[in-house]
């Protein structure tokens, strides 16, 4: 490629060079040559000595000697309008042989041609430095598409990173905590990139693709570059958005480009991420089903049922919608095997932190098994941007390492919100929130099923509360029961009760905390068959609407009765834990006076303090 672009450049540039040779030497030739075939002195004679036989009369000739010699220029006007120019080498001898005759005649004054000369030399230079200048330009221009820079040229190639094995951003299973099965179901992958001799030999071949599901910052991508570091082969990673273009062809030319470069890098890995963006359900388009991204994934479709399972590619992508993938996509043949990565476990939390403690100093309080613990439904991401924060919150107080505190506040942080302590609070308001925090955290202490309680504040967050009541959910539970989420009902209108007890009267401040009773009573009716009265049957609408699959279709599937039946189950079960709550709540009228006391007083207390006012 290198050899044929020199020899482009070379050819070009004699090109040009001929071009500009050639019309220097016509220009010479035509102002320093004599013409022997055409119009010349002889012929002008002629027309002199014929001047009464010819129709057409000379009339006027114009001479025009040159500078410095005898030589100049004779220019004739005939009668008919048209006029003949020819060079002589001595314009008094062209005078003389007209004298005499009846013809209007006019020897001009001597011309200099110098400057003209000069103009002509200096054009001719700009334009050839302006075309060296061009040519240069469309040889950078072409190295440049040689090396893929150019978005004329490259728009239909693929957008793919590469990573090599030796790349400071490879990645191994060490740097994967939290996914000991997960990452156990992919070593066979590793293990057939190594020797995948041993698997032909007994007719058995690797999974052509993998497609890694679960929620999001769970560490599927995390995963994929762990499996081509620990294999020692290349790793193509791109995001699902890259093949698709306004253009029509420009997506299917990229996958073709995406797999014959990984053709040429066999073994590899390409990696999809966010693949629900390519591999849709086909026939989704309002428009009809001849869109640029379906034809987009019958190129994919094509290419990844279509190569060799010798030739060591394996495909593997990420997703958290794999309800709207086309089945098509999901079959045998192509992505044959689905691994769930989910949110980890209490164990799997504490190695994670270990990893992203690696290179982060801790002080002597910090107890990564106790952060563990109290950071429940955390994913991967979420405790990386928990220490990450933490190491920020100890910078910022001037330590060189982190400290238990500046980890609790990143809790909160990245939980709940920024504590807005310079807000100004009414004395009124500072005591409403008081009370209705103090109703959250009893419950949240005495029903068993929920907290207990971290820490109580009456600071205003970042995100618009007056304050919060922060649980810590110690039991990695798999399933919700039917008496936990009554009992978190119940907790959710602990702070609208106690402000009806105390004042008398009712606040906008537990909005929120309706809606969380409503929707949690409502799931119970609909999703979970948690109602007698409604029975086992699922009437709960779609979370997500998929516009290709829903679109023209009715969000309820049940009638005016059955909609009855639900709102009046909803209202029931949200009374009940109203009652519940409220005798639970007047039974400890005096620790709420006390909780609220306190928080009026410290603003913030943690559950050590907290539960040392039951023990009072």
């Amino acid at each position: 490629m290198e050899r044929r672009t020199r020899f482009g450049g070379v050819f070009y540039f004699f090109l040009v060079a001929a071009i500009i040779s050639m019309i220097l030497m016509y220009s010479y030739a035509k102002n320093n040559t004599y013409s022997k075939n055409k119009y010349n002195i002889e012929n002008f004679e002629k027309e002199l000595e014929q001047q009464s036989d010819t129709k057409t009369k000379i009339k006027r000739i114009d001479l025009y000697p040159s500078n410095g010699t005898d030589a100049g220029k004779v220019m004739v006007s005939y009668s008919d309008g048209t006029a003949r120019t020819f060079n002589v080498t001595n314009v008094a001898e062209a005078e003389k042989s007209i004298r005499g005759k009846d013809i209007v005649y006019t020897v001009h004054e001597v011309k200099n041609d110098s400057g003209s000369n000069t103009i002509l030399i200096v054009v001719v230079i700009i334009v050839v430095v302006i075309l060296v200048i061009m040519i240069m330009m469309m040889l950078g221009q072409s190295r440049s598409n040689g090396a893929g820079n150019s978005k004329l040229s490259n728009f239909g190639k693929s957008r793919a990173t590469r990573i090599d094995p030796d790349d400071e951003n490879a990645k191994k299973f060490e740097d994967v905590a939290g996914l000991k099965e997960e990452k156990e179901e992919l070593e066979e992958v590793v293990d057939f990139l190594k020797d995948p001799e041993k698997y032909t030999e007994v007719g058995a071949r690797i999974p052509k693709g993998l497609i890694l599901v679960g929620p999001p910052g769970t560490g599927k991508t995390l995963l994929a570059k762990a499996v081509a570091g620990e294999a020692g082969v290349p790793f193509f990673s791109l995001s699902g958005s890259d093949f698709v273009e306004m253009f029509v062809g420009v997506g299917a030319s990229r996958v073709r480009d995406m797999f014959a470069e990984a053709k040429n890098n066999a073994p590899c890995i390409i990696f999809i991420d966010e693949i629900d963006a390519v591999a849709r359900k086909r026939g989704s388009g309002l428009g009809g089903g001849h869109d640029e991204r379906e034809q987009t994934l019958n190129q994919l479709l094509v290419e990844m049922d279509g190569f060799s399972v010798n030739q060591g590619i394996i495909v593997m992508a990420a997703t958290n919608r794999v309800d709207i993938l086309d089945q098509a996509i999901l079959r045998p043949g192509r992505f044959d095997r689905r691994v769930a990565v989910g949110r980890p476990d209490v164990k799997g939390r504490e190695e994670i932190l270990k990893v992203h403690c690696r290179n982060k100093p801790l002080a002597d309080d910090v107890d990564l098994n106790r952060i563990a613990k109290t950071t429940v439904g955390f994913t991967g991401a979420d405790l990386e941007n928990l220490m990450n924060e933490s190491a920020i919150a100890c910078v910022a107080a001037g330590r060189k390492f982190i400290t238990d505190e500046d980890i609790s506040k990143s809790f909160i942080k990245v939980g709940i919100g920024t504590e807005k302590k310079s807000r100004v609070v009414s004395e009124r308001d500072r005591k409403i929130t008081a009370y209705h925090e103090s109703g959250h955290a009893i419950l949240f202490h005495l029903l068993p099923d929920v907290g207990p309680v971290h820490m109580v504040s009456i600071i205003p967050t970042g995100q618009g509360a007056a304050g919060y009541t922060m649980p810590i959910d110690e039991k990695d539970d798999m399933f919700l029961t039917k008496g936990k989420m009554l009992q978190e009902i119940q907790v959710d209108l602990g702070g609208r009760i106690a402000e009806s007890l105390i004042f008398d009267d009712i606040t906008t401040g537990a909005s929120q905390d309706i809606i969380n009773a409503t929707d949690t009573a409502r799931d119970m009716v609909t999703k979970y068959g948690f109602s007698e009265l409604v029975g086992h049957i699922n009437y709960a609408d779609r979370d997500e609407v998929f516009v290709g699959r829903d679109y023209g279709k009715s969000s309820k599937g049940y009638s005016e009765e059955v909609a009855k039946e639900i709102d009046t189950e909803v209202k029931r079960i949200v009374d009940d834990c109203y009652k519940k709550a409220e005798k639970i709540i007047k039974d400890n009228i005096q620790i709420l006076h006390k909780s609220a006391d306190l928080l009026l007083e410290k603003e913030r207390i943690t559950r050590e303090e907290f539960e040392a006012l039951f023990a009072e």
